[in-house]
This record gives structure tokens, C-alpha cells and sequence, in this order.
């Protein structure tokens, strides 16, 4: 039965399996409304990655609640790039094998077209605009 909520709400799945890294200029104070600085690790001279991500079992230091329940991010509003980047399969009509393969990895089914049928706030879902 399709959700109500946007689906990314009860999954975090993909905050508990990719290595988040980005370029430093992205995070504060570099960048007013970047990533907090604290939530950041060096990788190298170019790169920092969201802490909690560059371990054998990551799991995003921004991420908040139960993964497969009820989640959220808290810095949202100033996730870096990857975050931004990454689509949940079918939010924009397309499917997403990131999406699939951190949802499987946490023993959740795939995202379906219809899981967006009645999530508010989504553009670009084939359900709203279709």
C-alpha cells in the first residue's frame, strides 16, 4: 500500500551505506549554509566526508531515527552535494540502483513507482505530474 509520507522518511538507508565525501569548501564556515564543520572528517587535502560514513559499517553522523521506521536528516537544509545528488528510486520517474542497493542491504524492498503515489511534496514523481 503506497505511503503518505515521503518515502525517504521511513527508509535512511542510503545514510547507512555510502561514504559521504565532498569537496571541504562545502562545509562551514567556508560555506555559510554548508555542512557543519563538526560533522566532518579530513579525507585528504580536497575532501572531507560526513562523519560515521568512512567506516566498515557507516552510518551517517546527521542521520536521526530508526532506519526501515522513521528517519530524518538534521542538517537537511545544508546536506553537501552527494546527499543532494542521490535520487530515491522513482522520485523523479527514473529508477535509482543506489537507492535499491542501500535499501536491500538493510532488508527493505526496492522502491516502486507507486510508493510515491501520495507523497506530498515530491516534483517531478510520475504519480503528481503524469
Amino acid at each position: 500500500m503506497p505511503s503518505a509520507a515521503h518515502p525517504c522518511l521511513s527508509c535512511g538507508a542510503c545514510c547507512a551505506y555510502f561514504r559521504v565525501s565532498f569537496y571541504w569548501a562545502e562545509a562551514a564556515p567556508h560555506s555559510p549554509d554548508g555542512v557543519p564543520e563538526a560533522l566532518t572528517q579530513k579525507l585528504d587535502p580536497q575532501r572531507v566526508a560526513m562523519r560515521g560514513t568512512d567506516a566498515a559499517q557507516p552510518q551517517c553522523i546527521a542521520l536521526e531515527g530508526t532506519i526501515g521506521r522513521a528517519t530524518r536528516c538534521s542538517v537537511y537544509a545544508r546536506r553537501p552535494s552527494p546527499c543532494r545528488e542521490l535520487q530515491a528510486a522513482w522520485e523523479d520517474g527514473q529508477p535509482s540502483a543506489k537507492c535499491d542497493r542501500a535499501r536491500v542491504r538493510h532488508g527493505l524492498s526496492p522502491l516502486q513507482r507507486e510508493d510515491w503515489i501520495d507523497a506530498p511534496g515530491v516534483h517531478g514523481s510520475p504519480a503528481l505530474h503524469g
